[in-house]
């Protein structure tokens, strides 16, 4: 591929990041500011570089809850891309994350979330009152080979199960 050609796609796929990151932002403020909605739970996953864990927790209440909850995903240093190994092990499971990327945490996605469930952020997550907050301690797979990553989505998966049971069915 020609340099020109390489520049033109990157900046392509940048706009369309953009336009994902506008969107779930427009999303969340609309959902804060009371205008009518799904009325779906809405649910935020936050971990530090969002190239792993909240990804694959994002990516799989996605697939399991098919469409009854609105799912976000976000990170306190968002990195350059998701961990392809993460990618994978999600394409294994049937998981769809063609249109995931990290991105930063945002208030309005926070305000706008019923549950936030943080993957290893510590204190970098905030906390707002009137939200349920859920920890889950699971292990960071970057540079993990795909037999642990594998495990790390099942334990993850394991956890997606339960709070599914959890939630108000609409």
């Amino acid at each position: 591929m020609s340099a020109s050609r390489s520049t033109h796609a990157f900046r392509t796929h940048l706009v369309v990041l953009a336009e994902h990151l506008a969107a779930e932002r427009l999303d969340a403020l609309s959902h804060i500011e009371g205008a009518p909605g799904s009325g779906l739970p809405r649910v935020l996953f936050v971990c530090g570089h969002h190239a792993g864990r909240s990804q694959m927790a994002a990516a799989l209440l996605a697939h399991r809850a098919q469409g009854h909850v609105v799912v976000s995903s976000a990170g306190t240093h968002p990195a350059a891309a998701v961990e392809p190994v993460v990618a994978q092990v999600l394409i294994e499971a049937g998981a769809d994350l063609v249109d995931a990327f990290p991105k930063p945490l945002t208030d309005e996605v926070v305000q706008a979330a019923d549950i936030v469930t943080t993957l290893g952020c510590g204190d970098a997550c905030p906390v707002l009152p009137g939200r349920r907050y859920l920890d889950w301690p699971v292990t960071d797979p970057e540079g993990a080979p795909v037999a642990v990553v594998r495990g790390i989505r099942d334990e993850i998966d394991a956890r997606i199960t339960e709070l599914l049971t959890s939630l108000p069915s609409s």
